[in-house]
C-alpha cells in the first residue's frame, strides 16, 4: 500500500525532532543552543541575523507548547494541505511564519519562538477559502466561517495573557490572508461526458504572488532597522 507524503506531518516531525535537540543542548551544556541561535530576539535581528524571521516556527518553550502547537497543525494541515496542494501549503506555512515574526520584530521587543505565527496564516488561509468559495458551499459556508472567526477571536484573546507572542499571531492572520487571497485555490466546475463535476482549481500564480508578499515584508523589516537606528 502506497503512503502518500504529507507535508502537514513533516513539519510537524520536525519541530518534534528540533524540541528534542533543544533539550539535549540544554543536558549537554546547560542551556538551549537551538534558542540562542534560532528565536526571534531582535537584538541579534539587527546584527544581520535575519534568518531568525523563520527559525521560530520550529522551536518551542515547553512539551505542552509543542503539544498544542503540533494538534493545531495536525487538525488543520491535511485538509488545507490537500486544497493547496504541497508546494502551495508549504510557501503559505512560511510566509504566515515569516509575517509573524516580521510584525513580533517590528512591535513586540521581547524574544519569541514557536509555530503558532504559521498555524495563524493557516487559519487565516482556511477563513478565506471558505468566503471565497461560499456560494458553493451553500448552507455550510456561514457556520464553518464563523467557526473560523470564533477561533481567531478566541486565540487572540487567550494571546493576551503574559508571555504570549500575540504581534507574532497577527502578523500570522495578515501573511496567510494576503497569501490565500491572492493565490489560494477555489472551487470550480469542471465538465465532461457524463455531466459537471465540482473540483478544486489551483491557483498558477503561487510563486508571483508569494514573491511580492515576502517583498512587502522586507520593505516592513527594513523600516524596522531604519526606524532602529533613528531611535540610537
Amino acid at each position: 500500500m502506497k503512503i502518500k507524503f504529507s507535508f502537514s506531518y513533516l513539519l510537524i516531525a520536525l519541530s518534534i525532532i528540533f524540541f528534542t535537540l533543544q533539550n539535549i543542548t540544554v543536558w549537554l551544556f546547560s542551556y538551549d543552543l537551538l534558542l540562542l541561535y534560532g528565536a526571534k530576539i531582535n537584538q541579534f535581528i539587527l546584527e544581520g541575523e535575519i534568518w531568525r524571521f523563520l527559525t521560530p516556527v520550529f522551536l518551542h518553550g515547553s512539551i505542552v507548547h509543542l503539544g498544542f502547537n503540533m494538534y493545531a497543525i495536525y487538525s488543520i494541515g491535511p485538509s488545507l494541505e490537500r486544497k493547496y496542494g504541497g508546494t502551495s501549503f508549504i510557501l503559505l506555512y512560511v510566509i504566515g511564519a515569516i509575517f509573524g515574526n516580521v510584525f513580533s520584530f517590528l512591535f513586540s521587543s521581547n524574544p519569541s519562538l514557536g509555530a503558532s505565527t504559521a498555524i495563524f496564516g493557516l487559519i487565516a488561509a482556511q477563513g478565506v477559502y471558505i468566503y471565497k468559495n461560499r456560494y458553493l458551499l451553500g448552507n455550510a459556508a456561514k457556520p464553518l466561517l464563523t467557526n473560523v472567526i470564533f477561533m481567531i477571536a478566541i486565540n487572540l484573546y487567550l494571546g493576551l495573557s503574559p508571555g504570549i507572542d500575540n504581534w507574532g499571531h497577527l502578523g500570522g492572520l495578515v501573511g496567510g490572508f494576503l497569501y490565500a487571497w491572492f493565490a489560494g485555490p477555489s472551487f470550480g466546475i469542471s465538465e465532461n461526458l457524463f455531466g459537471e463535476n465540482v473540483v478544486i482549481k489551483e491557483n498558477k500564480r503561487i510563486f508571483l504572488a508569494a514573491t511580492l508578499i515576502l517583498m512587502t515584508a522586507s520593505v516592513l523589516v527594513g523600516l524596522g532597522f531604519l526606524l532602529s537606528k533613528l531611535a540610537i
